[in-house]
């Protein structure tokens, strides 16, 4: 959540969160994937690394990379970009 209470920026655009971790070429061309597609669709993207916090770690380190809208899973391992853009389609709409 951001300081306004919502998981949508000042900006008007949802939060991505791509959690991943050192090494991860997956999680490096998941990234990548993300910045293109923002080139499209109005989004904060936030990047975690789940070695810093051992419930993270726990939680996605065979799933990695894992992408979140607003809070809600959406992808993981093979990132779904169609995924992804409908997730931030309907977080954007959802913040109207």
């Amino acid at each position: 959540m951001n300081r306004h209470g919502s998981n949508t920026p000042a900006t008007g655009g949802p939060v991505v969160t791509l959690y991943s971790r050192s090494g991860c070429h997956l999680c490096e061309v998941a990234k990548l994937q993300l910045r293109a597609l923002q080139r499209t669709f109005s989004f904060t993207l936030e990047e975690i690394n789940i070695e810093s916090d051992p419930e993270l770690e726990r939680r996605f380190l065979i799933e990695i990379p894992v992408v979140a809208v607003s809070g809600e899973v959406v992808t993981q391992e093979s990132i779904d970009l169609a995924k992804v853009r409908e997730a931030v389609i309907a977080a954007t709409l959802a913040s109207r």
